[in-house]
């Protein structure tokens, strides 16, 4: 058995504290008091989200490894129990900031006229307005749980809201205490609006239920109630090749996702212990993971509260997306591809264009197909409706729609159904692995030839979060890319086993190979003169090869410089190891999406852009794609992209050797990334749409 390399060893960072790491600079964003008031609960909100994800998906799976008595360890040398042990902690750390934070806004917020009413602030007049809405809209909805009379006993969903009331029963002369569940409807808004003379007065729809619930149970005693939120283990495997009907099996798996494992239970502070200890005893929960919250529960409580309108002085200001600057002079975009490559940034510039593209696609006579790959898309999507009119149009249409995007199934499982019923060839993702690749091919008949066209992004078709994600595009006509793109459309459809690509680079067929590849030339091209560099922007960093390519070309010199959002696994500063490697993180209005990656060879510097993370579920779960950069323009502004993100001292962390993030102290030069991006947007367009005037000078006419 081959020994673990305890140099090597010690540049790991465990991949469960460097998220939580994450998690933290976020938590930081809501403590922000430079920030307006609902940008801060934004961010708060978002951590919630973030932290229910984790429980359900990465905590569940360490669960099943304990339970199972697993004693591997990670590359960090930490067994699962361990990770267990540590995440506990420092979640609770985490959830306390998070209320003083999130108590301190509502304090804020009634300042500014937008009050949370909790059940000690009624007045008299507010309780029986409340008590005439909790007897006409509430309590014919309600229903109540005794859930220790019931067998079996009824299911309680995961991330749903509960009140639980201690009640007292007489038995055999005795008192005793019961417990009696009642879920919270979620056909109901989180907060209904009373009526308040010099405000706008919210009261949580939970402290109703908890105030009136004595009318539902009249021959019972209420001793104390409490509100919780129960997580459930949504780590499901899906056997594939056992499937002879993936969309049922997909719908059966989130089905199963109720009934599971729970993995963390919240319940609101105040109360005595009585109904915590009973949630704990009934759902057979380690004690690790139950914690009392002394705010309000649940991320989708916080952003109703974001969200309100006739707020906009306690939000920040506005963005709107701009037009991209590679389009500012196209009239015709089949036209403009032909002419040059386009690169588009989102969310500084719009999306709109690819939507029109679609639209249009749709409509024109010359386009004869039209292939794309669905990962995560909106609610009501443009997209999806463009390609069921492309297929109504009598276009091949043909749409991968990857049914295992995790907690999207039933949204995709849904958009399959709609684009077969349309016509379209409906392809269900790849047994195995997952297809993460975002692609659009378009085939058009111009004259006497048939020309490809290519959209390659580092996000999904989403118009939505496109508004909110930073990620980069790349619109080409380029027969080898569109070729390439054609080619994996073939694996996708299983018609083709040939791995023939010029430009492209597939994930899990070479994936990984190519980026050590990369790492390793710029070590072997680096000299003391003249040292390499190799700049990287990306999502996540963990994978253990690419980890290990990484340390070996900064000892040998290259200057290694990572601008990863969220985990990253490898540890900086490392004498010997990793002291020529600076990781960076920001944290700001837009979520940091794009994947960017810069060689300098040795002065022959190459850029790609990609689907991919350096994780090792991206490397060899799915179906990725890296994209080479051709236009030494589009190069160089990516570079400078990346550039930009390390001078960035407004919201920048950088990591240190004991993996925790300082934030970068700020110069007497302002910098703050994403705002000269948007900047840059709009400046392209305000000198775009200046008159190019011709003077003529007046001159002495000639005399006749």
């Amino acid at each position: 058995m081959r020994k673990k390399d305890p140099k090597i060893s010690k540049i790991f960072i465990n991949r469960e504290l460097s998220w939580l790491e994450f998690n933290q600079r976020v938590l930081e964003q809501g403590q922000a008091k430079e920030l307006p008031l609902l940008e801060r609960m934004k961010f708060l909100s978002i951590v919630s989200s973030n932290l229910d994800e984790f429980f359900m998906v990465r905590v569940a799976g360490l669960m099943q490894q304990s339970s199972a008595g697993l004693r591997k360890r990670d590359p960090a040398g930490l067994t699962a129990n361990e990770q267990l042990e540590l995440i506990s902690k420092r979640v609770g750390r985490m959830l306390a900031e998070q209320a003083m934070a999130v108590n301190e806004i509502l304090e804020e917020l009634a300042k500014n006229n937008l009050c949370i009413l909790r059940r000690k602030d009624w007045s008299d007049s507010q309780a029986e307005y409340l008590s005439d809405y909790f007897s006409t809209e509430l309590m014919p909805v309600l229903t109540p749980l005794a859930i220790e009379e019931l067998n079996p006993p009824p299911l309680l969903p995961g991330r749903q809201l509960n009140v639980a009331l201690a009640i007292a029963e007489r038995a055999a002369g005795k008192k005793v205490k019961k417990i009696i569940i009642i879920p919270v409807p979620g056909i109901f808004r989180r907060f209904i609006e009373i009526p308040s003379q010099n405000s706008t007065a919210l009261v949580p729809i939970e402290d109703i239920i908890a105030a009136y619930a004595y009318r539902i149970i009249r021959d019972k005693e209420v001793i104390s109630s409490a509100f919780f939120r129960i997580l459930r283990d949504a780590d499901l495997t899906i056997q594939e090749e056992e499937a002879s009907d993936l969309i049922s099996m997909i719908e059966q798996v989130v089905f199963e996702r109720r009934r599971r494992a729970a993995v963390r239970l919240t319940v609101s502070g105040g109360g005595d212990s009585y109904i915590k200890n009973w949630l704990i005893d009934w759902l057979e929960l380690d004690h690790r993971f139950a914690y009392l919250s002394d705010t309000l529960l649940d991320s989708a409580a916080l952003m109703e509260i974001v969200n309100r309108k006739d707020f906009d002085k306690l939000k920040i200001t506005d963005w709107p997306p701009q037009k991209p600057s590679d389009l500012l002079y196209s009239e015709d975009i089949w036209q403009t591809v032909q002419d040059h490559d386009v690169l588009l940034s989102h969310p500084y510039e719009s999306f709109e264009p690819i939507i029109d593209l679609l639209e249009q696609a749709a409509e024109d006579p010359a386009v004869l197909a039209i292939k794309q790959t669905l990962y995560r898309t909106s609610k009501d999507s443009a997209i999806v409706k463009s390609l069921e009119k492309a297929a109504a149009n009598g276009k091949e249409v043909t749409v991968l729609v990857e049914l295992k995007a995790r907690f999207d199934e039933s949204r995709n499982v849904n958009w399959a159904r709609r684009l077969e019923d349309a016509g379209c060839h409906v392809i269900y993702g790849v047994v195995g692995l997952k297809t993460h690749a975002k692609a659009l091919l378009l085939i058009r008949r111009e004259d006497s030839l048939i020309r490809r066209y290519a959209h390659l992004s580092t996000g999904n078709y989403n118009e939505f979060t496109s508004k909110i994600y930073s990620d980069v595009a790349l619109m080409t006509c380029d027969s080898d890319i569109t070729k390439d793109v054609s080619t994996f459309f073939n694996l996708l459809t299983g018609s083709s086993e040939t791995y023939d690509f010029s430009k492209l680079t597939i994930a899990p067929i070479g994936l990984r190979k190519k980026i050590v590849e990369l790492i390793e030339r710029e070590r072997l091209v680096s000299t003391p003169d003249r040292p390499g560099l190799i700049m990287a922007k990306l999502n996540s960093l963990e994978d253990k090869e690419i980890c290990q390519a990484l340390a070996r070309a900064g000892s040998s010199g290259v200057k290694i410089r990572l601008n990863v959002r969220g985990i990253c696994c490898l540890r900086p500063g490392i004498k010997g190891l990793s002291s020529n490697i600076e990781v960076v993180s920001i944290v700001d209005r837009y979520l940091e999406h794009s994947r960017i990656f810069y060689f300098n060879n040795a002065g022959h510097s190459e850029v790609y852009i990609s689907s991919a993370d350096w994780m090792r579920r991206n490397i060899d779960k799915r179906l990725e794609i890296l994209i080479p950069i051709l236009s030494a323009k589009h190069k160089e502004r990516l570079t400078e992209i990346m550039r930009i993100c390390f001078e960035d001292n407004s919201n920048c962390w950088i990591l240190q050797a004991d993996g925790s993030y300082k934030r970068k102290k700020t110069s007497h030069k302002r910098v703050r990334a994403q705002e000269t991006f948007w900047n840059y947007a709009l400046a392209a367009v305000r000198k775009a749409s200046r008159p190019n005037l011709r003077f003529k000078p007046i001159t002495e006419e000639k005399q006749a």
